[in-house]
């Protein structure tokens, strides 16, 4: 899906006469993936020079662009600075990503626990960009009351 056809999707959303969060149609997901250690080396914020030269991880390259090319968005949310968008942006269009968005300055460190309103599924990178697949598994949530 290009940038132009997914912008129809998150248009002004209105519910009970207020303005609120858009949200994807059924199908649709919304890929939120980190660049360092996940898509390409992991190259430190330190050494930016090396961003340009990153060896790329294939399956990686495959698995994003497929998703991509299934109506799916792709957003790479990065520790990266600002400073570094261009050389970003550069390595990304060198070795063909496709994507919708970029986001820069995610905060560095890792242990990530998102919070949000809206339905968050998290997968670690572990060395192979694969297909997603169903798994069991403990989670954490807040105390809702229901005990199940």
């Amino acid at each position: 899906m290009k940038r132009e056809e997914a912008d129809k999707f998150l248009h002004d959303k209105v519910e009970k006469g207020e303005k609120v969060s858009p949200v994807l149609p059924e199908g649709v997901k919304n890929y939120l993936i980190d660049i360092d250690g996940t898509v390409c080396d992991d190259i430190p914020n330190e050494e930016p020079e090396r961003m340009l030269t990153a060896e790329v991880y294939p399956d990686a390259l495959v698995t994003c662009n497929k998703w991509y090319d299934e109506g799916h968005m792709i957003c790479f949310f990065t520790s990266r600075m600002e400073a570094h968008r261009g050389y970003t942006e550069t390595w990304l269009k060198k070795h063909g990503f496709k994507y919708h968005t970029l986001l820069m300055g995610k905060p560095r460190g890792g242990n990530y626990h998102w919070i949000d309103n809206h339905l968050v599924k998290a997968t670690q990178y572990k060395g192979k960009f694969t297909e997603l697949v169903d798994k069991n598994v403990t989670i954490q949530v807040f105390d809702d009351g229901h005990h199940d």
